[in-house]
Order: C-alpha cells, then sequence, then structure tokens
C-alpha cells in the first residue's frame, strides 16, 4: 500500500521510533495521527513535523483504556476523513531483573501496555479497514519476542504474543484487502529505558547502550517500516544483531541462548 494520501495511525508517536515513523510518513504525504499517553511528547512531535503540520493530528490516548481506544477510529476519521493504516509502535520495557524479582505490578502493566494494548488497538480499527479498497496493518514486536533474553522474559513474553498474533491475522487475512507485517527491531537508539519507567534498574545508562550490539537509529528503523508498508512485506527484522542472531538460533539454539546470556549476565542482579 502506497502511503501518500493515505491516514494511518502511529502508536507511541510522541518519541523515539514512534516519532521517526509519524515524521518519514508525513514526508511521504501521508496524513498522519500520532497517539501517545503523553501529551508534551506528542507537542513535540507537532513541532518537528514542521510544513507537514496541517497533514498531522495529535490523539492523548492510554492504549490500554478499551473505551477510549474505540472512540478513537471515529476521532481520526472526522479529523482526517478516513482511516487506512496503523503502526503499533507503542511499547515498554521491564526493569532488568529476573522473573522472580518482579512484582505483579510490573508484570501486569508491560503485558497491558505491550500485547493487550496492541489488541486493543488492533480490533478497534480492523472492521474500517476491511471497508477499505486498501489497508495495512503493522505491528512491531521486538528481538526479545523471538529469543530468550535474561532480565526482560515478561517483555520477551508479551512480544511473542505479539509476534504470534501478528502472524494469526496474516493468515485471517489472507487475499483480503488488508495486508499485515511484523517488525522485530533489534537495538534501536531510543529512550525507550527512562520512557518505560525502567530507569531506576541497576543497569546505568551507558551500561543499557553497550548492552545492545550497533543500535540501529530511530530514523533509519522508520525507513524500513514504512518501505515495507509500501511493499506490503510480512517479516521485517531490523538491525545486524537480530539478523545474525536469527541465523544462529535457527542452526543451534543453545549457542544463541549462551551468547544472549553472556551479553546480559553482567547487567542483571543475582
Amino acid at each position: 500500500m502506497k502511503t501518500k494520501s493515505k491516514t494511518i495511525v502511529v502508536t507511541g508517536g510522541g518519541a523515539g521510533m514512534g516519532r521517526a515513523i509519524v515524521l518519514e510518513l508525513l514526508g511521504r504525504g501521508a496524513n498522519v495521527a500520532a497517539v501517545d499517553i503523553n501529551e508534551s511528547a506528542l507537542l513535540e512531535t507537532k513541532k518537528l513535523a514542521n510544513v507537514w503540520k496541517e497533514n498531522l493530528s495529535t490523539h492523548v490516548l492510554n492504549i490500554t483504556d478499551r473505551k477510549a481506544v474505540e472512540l478513537l477510529p471515529g476521532q481520526i476519521i472526522e479529523k482526517h476523513g478516513q482511516v487506512d493504516g496503523l503502526v503499533n509502535n507503542a511499547g515498554i520495557i521491564q526493569p532488568f531483573v529476573k522473573v522472580n524479582d518482579l512484582e505483579y505490578d510490573v508484570i501486569e502493566r508491560v503485558m497491558a501496555i505491550d500485547f493487550y494494548g496492541t489488541l486493543c488497538m488492533t480490533k478497534a480499527f480492523l472492521p474500517y479497514f476491511q471497508k477499505r479498497d486498501e489497508a495495512h496493518l503493522v505491528n512491531v514486536s521486538s528481538m526479545g519476542g523471538l529469543f530468550p533474553v535474561p532480565g526482560e522474559s515478561i517483555y520477551g513474553a508479551a512480544k511473542a504474543a505479539v509476534k504470534l498474533l501478528t502472524e494469526g491475522l496474516q493468515a485471517e487475512l489472507m487475499n483480503t484487502n488488508v495486508g499485515v507485517t511484523l517488525i522485530c527491531p533489534g537495538g534501536i537508539a531510543t529512550d525507550i529505558k527512562f520512557n518505560s519507567g525502567a530507569e531506576k534498574t541497576h543497569m546505568k545508562d551507558d551500561e543499557f547502550q553497550k548492552a545492545l550490539i550497533k543500535p540501529v537509529l530511530p530514523s533509519k528503523a522508520a525507513k524500513i517500516i514504512v518501505d515495507a508498508i509500501e511493499k506490503n512485506k510480512k517479516c521485517v527484522l531490523i538491525g545486524t544483531d537480530i539478523k545474525a542472531l536469527s541465523v544462529i538460533y535457527k542452526l543451534n539454539p543453545g549457542l544463541a541462548k549462551s551468547l544472549i546470556n553472556k551479553q546480559m549476565k553482567s547487567h542483571i542482579p543475582e
């Protein structure tokens, strides 16, 4: 689906990769509805939109609030006249600790935002997409959703659920007007640690960056994602880290787990 003149919703549009996706879409001539829980972050995105401001609407929303999410498609259609696509990008990580040391409220928050938020947004917009001549859904999973990452097990479980949900939707929507793309980023150079409320973990900022092997710039990731929409790709891995691990994991899962363990071991409290 070509994005020019289409209206596309982007969650997590106030910062990081989400903001970069918003700007990339606007630059290609799309109308964009940027969704985020942080109003000031959305205002900053709008400021950066510059000459494309007229094609951008911002929506302060908690994607785990199902009733509010169900009202969103109508609000966007009222503003833009149509809605053709959704990029489920919003997500948080957990503090870098083992499952045994995580409180249930943290576990529930991660699952609520990363999985149920994605599910709620998808169910809210899918009926509208099925009425369009063409539409596209993008769900962002993670390296943690493909491989076991110590200290991020709950985050990984949520993102693995997003992966399988997306693959299920691809099967259900096969040969329809709705394209579905799964995005699996490796390390992306964003402030997800701070934005997730995980900055209080014992892992320092410089250690967090060292744990990411050659992180990809958000602007580059955004270009890859929008290209995937326009080429109707089914699955895209972003980053040399996730691509390399994907090959190793297929050939030797035990070796892949050992490599990940070695990379993360010094960052996880015993």
